[in-house]
């Protein structure tokens, strides 16, 4: 037996992590039916309720995780910690303009920015971390641009959504790859950063007279469960990422934005113009062209035992 298939996990493992990505993406392809029944709620209540409620869970689950130990080691760090500080402001502009575009009606724009989502990737890993591109990666990323023109002559309106979400999505991604931290510890570094902010806030609301909290029972109820509909995903991801190889990770994450993009349309009614029948038709293109890229790169070494 060679040194790739003794490192390489059980199938059983491969088989729940699969289970794992699927399960994790669909529920973020699902999520803007709760934004929806919420959306009664302004968007930066919504997020603060999400920040609020997060962080206890987190807790519980660096508790039982033993992960404390990774939090201890990231705060002392201050690089990291400044490197988190970024990404917790990027991540909430992402939050906040992610339930601003499911609850004003542009779930489309939201489903286009994390289609665009790995391509800006491949950017940012040419231009920042000096990553070499293959012909066909160049075409997927032209491709796209090319998309994104159309989307500049018939839906200028949502655009910017689009390429906002995927700019600060893609940019949050790059900088906890270059963070020291483990996902669990640094989401709740993240998230503790913004607690004090989103305390505040809501209590602000609350004192002022506004229906913060929800006018009703059910949206009361709801928003207590922001925590655990944000947080649940992520973990079935972070099970995921450990059993599975990047490249199927990869390809299960156009998941989310595909069940993102029927629920605009079919159980929604939005607009779908001819802008965004070319705009998806290049981008869908470029994606696949970007798998096809994924799939024919050399495989890196394993790992010395």
């Amino acid at each position: 037996m060679n040194a790739t298939a003794a490192l390489a996990p059980p199938r059983g493992e491969v088989r729940r992590g699969f289970l794992f990505g699927v399960a994790a993406y669909g529920l973020w392809g699902v999520l803007p039916i709760y934004f929806k029944a919420i959306a009664a709620v302004a968007a930066v209540d919504i997020v603060a309720h999400r920040v609020l409620w997060s962080l206890p869970f987190l807790a519980l689950l660096l508790f039982f995780g033993s992960g404390w130990s990774d939090v201890r080691q990231a705060i002392r760090r201050h690089r990291t910690l400044l490197l988190l500080l970024c990404t917790a402001v990027l991540i909430a502009i992402n939050w906040l303009l992610y339930v601003y575009a499911v609850t004003s009606g542009h779930i489309l724009a939201g489903s286009l920015g994390y289609y665009l989502n790995p391509l800006v990737n491949v950017v940012l890993g040419r231009f920042i971390l000096k990553e070499r591109l293959s012909w066909l990666q160049w075409a997927a990323v032209a491709i796209a641009a090319a998309g994104i023109l159309a989307l500049v002559g018939g839906a200028l309106d949502q655009l910017w959504i689009s390429l906002t979400l995927a700019a600060t999505f893609a940019t949050y991604g790059l900088l906890r790859k270059i963070a020291r931290v483990e996902p669990v510890a640094g989401l709740a570094i993240e998230t503790a950063l913004w607690f004090p902010v989103a305390l505040a806030w809501l209590a602000w609301r609350y004192s002022a007279g506004a229906p913060s909290f929800g006018s009703t029972q059910s949206e009361g109820a709801l928003l207590l469960l922001a925590g655990v509909v944000s947080t649940i995903p992520l973990l079935l991801f972070t099970g995921a990422a450990r059993r599975l190889p990047y490249s199927t990770l990869g390809m299960l994450q156009f998941l989310a934005p595909t069940l993102q993009f029927l629920l605009a349309v079919l159980l929604y009614g939005e607009a779908f113009t001819r802008a965004h029948a070319i705009a998806f038709g290049a981008i869908w293109t470029a994606l696949a062209l970007y798998m096809v890229a994924l799939i024919r790169a050399p495989r890196e070494p394993a790992p010395p035992e």
